[in-house]
């Protein structure tokens, strides 16, 4: 399967997890922006593994439970996060807050895990969603986690885009940023990777890698609490270490 291929089928499974009901092959093509026969032929190889089937005919397609089956088999076997887990939704219960769980990937913050609080405006995200280094607070907590050669290197490579009207674009500024994270143990954004939202982050070592942990949350409560929220998080990351 080529890269265009992979790329398609996932988009078709989080098309289908966005629309919640079947949907026929033209409809598919066009949400897709695919050629008709391209996606024929792509429903067509996933009906033949049992992971699509038609409905109502053959006017309508949806997916099986084998992904989701798929999907559980692999979760039951992330030993760390098993162990993490209970820990990441105490942090969510201390704080009111959304807790996530990210990792270094590829030049961006991969988020491994997102407990969203339980208020209803809160800070909202998904798994594997890919956040920059340079305005995320689990991106800035990983910077200043580095060795400091090694922290110049990395933000002299980043590419600065402005997410949002805060965002530090400016690459002194940034390396003092990171130079004081490193220095107090956590990094806070103030809405600049997402507008309005404030985050307080810190790292943790766990089973030889460094994760990042952050508390998420609306730029007014998170302003008013962060000092407070900020001794949760460390709390919950040594006990996190101490498991390691």
């Amino acid at each position: 399967m080529d890269v265009k291929s992979a790329s398609r089928t996932v988009d078709l499974f989080e098309l289908f997890a966005r629309e919640q009901q079947p949907l026929s092959l033209s409809e598919l093509a066009a949400a897709l922006d695919a050629p008709l026969s391209s996606c024929f032929n792509l429903v067509r190889a996933l009906k033949a593994r049992g992971f699509l089937f038609g409905v109502g005919g053959r006017k309508g397609i949806y997916p099986t439970r084998k992904m989701y089956d798929i999907a559980s088999a692999v979760a039951a076997g992330e030993p760390w996060l098993k162990r993490m887990m209970p820990r990441l939704e105490r942090l969510r219960d201390l704080t009111n807050e959304t807790a996530i769980l990210g990792k270094e990937q590829g030049g961006s913050v991969i988020y491994l895990a997102v407990l969203e609080g339980r208020q209803n405006i809160r800070y909202t995200a998904r798994p594997g969603d890919l956040k920059p280094l340079h305005s995320s607070s689990i991106g800035k907590a990983l910077l200043a986690a580095k060795p400091p050669k090694a922290r110049v290197e990395a933000i002299a490579k980043l590419r600065l885009d402005a997410m949002t009207e805060n965002t530090i674009t400016d690459r002194a500024k940034l390396a003092e940023e990171i130079d004081l994270a490193a220095s107090r143990g956590y990094s806070i954004t103030r809405g600049e990777n997402v507008a309005d939202v404030m985050a307080v982050a810190t790292t943790v070592k766990f089973g030889g890698d460094i994760y990042g942990i952050a508390v998420a949350g609306p730029m007014h409560r998170m302003a008013e609490e962060v000092g407070s929220q900020q001794q949760r998080l460390m709390e919950i990351c040594r006990e996190i270490e101490r498991d390691s």
